[in-house]
């Protein structure tokens, strides 16, 4: 049986010296995780138990004794193994990527740097689309965290060219504007400069954006919890056979990148966690109306 192997920098592992080219053999029968030479049969699965480091040695072996096999995970183990040849670290990209070009692992496409990334030319983790730099990013040309849309630079950004937090639109700067050419904050519209009053349950107020009752209101809403969602990845032996079919991808890489939704009890949080100081509070403000408060909140008050 034939498999991979990764060793530290000197060809040592759990105490013994390798070489290439050479056969080892011990006496007594092999048990994963306890005595014997381990390995795998995928060369990506070596990575679950090293780094993936370029300055680690990995060789291509066979098992040519008894073999004991892990049912719980990747991991398989003999007492008499053959070293049958290094793989350089260009081999071993290719063989646990997809596509060209990839540096990390478990990368679908080209020219990637980081782990888990699909698409091409991205940096950083879990990002999907085309040319991305850092985490969780959808689209193309983004920079910084879970953007989605196309050249968008700073965090949450959707839509095109914004720069700066929680901007939807396109080519706006500064923080939470919606629209098109806005730079301030909280905007609205086309080619706005200044800082709009707030609206609160469809009326307009006097209150600004800073003013310490609308923070003090946000900042007991940013305690709601709500329903997200992430990407996980499930390693083939964990993949149902409708998985499997639905993701052809996993005989290449091991697996596929799940979407998992995790839903939030809202009404549990108003009912147990916010104080009535704050439930008051809120009942208090401007044009308070308990049915848009449910609408928009997700809370029965």
């Amino acid at each position: 049986m034939k498999g991979y192997k990764v060793f530290n920098s000197d060809w040592t592992c759990r105490g013994y010296q390798y070489e290439v080219g050479k056969t080892y053999e011990i006496a007594e029968s092999p048990k994963c995780c306890k005595v014997g030479f381990h390995f795998c049969e995928r060369l990506v699965d070596c990575f679950n138990y090293y780094l993936f480091d370029q300055n680690n040695k990995v060789a291509k072996i066979e098992a040519i004794g008894e073999i004991d096999f892990d049912n719980t995970n990747s991991k398989c183990c003999t007492n008499k193994i053959v070293i049958l040849k290094e793989l350089t670290w260009a081999e071993v990209l290719d063989m646990c990527n997809t596509g060209e070009g990839n540096s990390g692992k478990r990368n679908s496409g080209d020219c990637n740097s980081g782990c888990y990334n699909s698409g091409d030319y991205k940096i950083g983790d879990y990002n999907s689309g085309d040319y991305n730099i850092g985490y969780y990013n959808s689209g193309d040309y983004n920079i910084g965290y879970y953007n989605s849309g196309d050249y968008n630079i700073g965090y949450y950004n959707s839509g095109y060219c914004n720069s700066g937090r929680y901007n939807s639109g396109y080519c706006n700067s500064g923080d939470y504007n919606s629209g098109d050419y806005n730079s301030g904050d909280y905007n609205s519209g086309y080619c706005n400069t200044n800082s709009p009053k707030v609206r609160m349950f469809n009326h307009e107020t006097k209150f600004s954006f800073d003013d310490e009752s609308i923070l003090r209101f946000r900042k007991i809403l940013l305690d709601c919890p709500q329903s997200y969602k992430y990407s996980d990845f499930i390693d083939k032996s964990e993949m149902s056979e409708e998985e499997i079919i639905r993701h052809p991808e996993c005989e290449t890489i091991g697996g596929y990148i799940k979407t998992i939704i995790v839903e939030a009890d809202k009404q549990k949080w108003w009912d147990e966690d916010v104080s009535d100081d704050d439930k008051e509070f809120i009942k208090s403000l401007p044009y308070f109306d308990a049915e848009i408060f449910y609408e928009c909140v997700g809370v029965r008050v």
